[in-house]
């Protein structure tokens, strides 16, 4: 793996260079270009975002460094079931662009947790935020960071904290200088690129192994269903069906990572059709992603790792010059992440605790001030965190990432679903499934991971299966509580009842796109 450096020319020097050039005029321009309105622009993006820019960016959020290694190593050992993680969510998405984005918007704010306390209050806000913060160091930062730091230790051969301190020196500084605005505009720059790295790869890829249908009949039969049958240990249908859902709320609804770019839309229209264009971006993991697995298992079967079939496809089918590209498109989805991760940390750290706890009087320049700051801390705390993450032995990093999630996000879901659908949900059951659900659903998750972990202790249901019951057991306790609470605060503010329809245009896009995504689903499924 280690040889791609030993391959580089002079050709993939030049091209690293120009595009570290080019990537820094696109962030310098969208940072200083205009310095009216700054604290705005730091973190909403002076709510000027259109659809594209949403889209792409929320993808590039999405389509981190383990999304590249974790697919294309799944597709190796399993075909293309992993790509329920992606078409399965248009569903969630849907919910965000039709449901939650117009409850966002009407409330006017720039955090969930600022959101959440206009409906409960200071006590539910405080909470949330500090989960909140929680939430993105870990499943955001440091996890992306993780992966990323793995493939430059990989491709370089350098330790892992100096690899990891060099990305997110790199990333922290678009961050810094120019927020929301600067991480979107070379978002859409980045996503571009790798989808044309990724598509020559596959493209490559194909030509070497004779074809689509001759990788089709050199493959089980069973890589090219969706739906596994209940007996599959990896991914039996009923896991993907109960608990992929519970991780989809909580991180296309309710996560500020993912929720920023709509936050910043120029209007609620454009944040619709955003959304909805991020739905059909994820269509393309299976050529992109998974498919590169694959025809890694055709072309080279027998990997000691699974995880190395990307930068093996990488190494073998490359020419001269391209080799530079894969590290731009790296670096590409490192930055995208890295980025979006450390500008929501920013903007719930500064509005919801620094400006509702701390100095409620601050002004524009403070408020940039801090928000600054707490990128620079972010980084650090993110740097020790991916060290510590370093340290766990034998996990596979796609699962990693799935079950961190799957015990992370129960009780967000609960809250969030409950706050949306149920008028007389209550501030108490909020706070109590926001902190004693949290405990309880992490404890299972350090438990499930570290102290009794499945591999010696049969006993546990599959990971997504467990996410599902401490869901299904939060959401039951939130509403009895809600019931038998007997001075029960509910409803707070009226900006929250009075929501704008989605317009003609947006129920067209996502009438289109639940065709294509039943035909998808009919057309790989009976493969026998």
């Amino acid at each position: 793996m280690g040889n791609i450096v030993a391959r580089l020319t002079t050709l993939d020097y030049v091209i690293v260079a120009a595009y570290l050039v080019i990537l820094m005029v696109i962030g310098y321009r969208a940072s200083f270009k205009d310095k009216k309105q700054q604290g705005d622009t730091l973190f909403l993006a002076s709510k000027s975002l259109g659809w594209q820019s949403i889209g792409f960016n929320m993808w590039g959020t999405n389509v981190g460094p383990s999304m590249l290694l974790a697919f294309a190593s799944i597709g190796y050992t399993t075909g293309i079931v992993a790509v329920n993680f992606d078409w399965y969510a248009f569903l969630f998405l849907f919910l965000l662009a039709i449901v939650f984005a117009p409850k966002y918007l009407a409330a006017k704010v720039s955090t969930m947790p600022g959101f959440m306390g206009k409906r409960y209050g200071d006590s539910t806000q405080n909470i949330l935020a500090w989960y909140a913060l929680i939430k993105i160091l870990i499943s955001w930062l440091s996890l992306g960071l993780f992966a990323g730091g793995f493939l430059v230790r990989q491709i370089l051969g350098i330790p892992m904290w100096q690899s990891v301190t060099v990305l997110v020196s790199f990333a922290g500084l678009f961050t810094f200088a120019g927020g929301l605005k600067a991480i979107a505009r070379v978002n859409v720059f980045q996503m571009i690129l790798l989808i044309a790295v990724s598509l020559t790869l596959t493209i490559l890829g194909l030509h070497k192994a004779g074809g689509i249908l001759s990788v089709y009949h050199h493959t089980p039969a069973h890589f090219w269903n969706l739906i596994q049958p209940a007996s599959d240990p990896k991914y039996p249908w009923y896991a993907i069906l109960l608990g992929y859902p519970v991780a989809a709320v909580a991180f296309f609804c309710t996560d500020q990572s993912m929720v920023q770019s709509v936050l910043g839309a120029k209007t609620l229209e454009q944040g619709q059709l955003g959304v909805n264009f991020i739905a059909w971006l994820k269509i393309l993991s299976l050529p992109l992603f998974i498919l590169t697995g694959i025809l890694c298992a055709v072309l080279f079967p027998g990997l000691k790792d699974p995880n190395e079939a990307y930068m093996t496809m990488v190494t073998h089918l490359f020419p001269p010059g391209m080799n530079g590209l894969v590290i731009v498109v790296l670096i590409a989805v490192l930055v995208g992440t890295i980025g979006s991760s450390l500008n929501s940390l920013s903007t719930v750290f500064t509005m919801d605790v620094y400006v509702k706890k701390i100095n409620p009087a601050a002004t524009n320049k403070e408020i940039i001030r801090v928000g600054r700051l707490s990128v620079v801390a972010g980084c650090f705390l993110a740097v020790i965190v991916v060290l510590a993450i370093d340290h766990i032995k034998g996990l596979n990093l796609f699962d990693i990432f799935q079950s961190v999630l799957g015990f992370i996000a129960p009780p967000l879901s609960v809250v969030f679903l409950l706050t949306v659908f149920w008028k007389s949900m209550s501030r108490k059951a909020v706070n109590f499934t926001l902190s004693a659900g949290s405990a309880l659903s992490l404890a299972t998750g350090i438990t499930y991971l570290w102290i009794l972990p499945p591999d010696q202790y049969p006993f546990w249901p599959h990971y997504l299966m467990l996410s599902f019951l401490i869901f299904a057991g939060l959401m039951l306790i939130a509403i009895i509580i809600s019931l038998t609470d007997r001075q029960p605060h509910t409803f707070e503010s009226d900006s929250l009842t009075v929501v704008e329809k989605p317009s003609g245009k947006v129920w067209i896009a996502w009438s289109v796109l639940a065709l294509v995504m039943v035909g998808l689903y009919i057309f790989f499924n009976g493969h026998h």
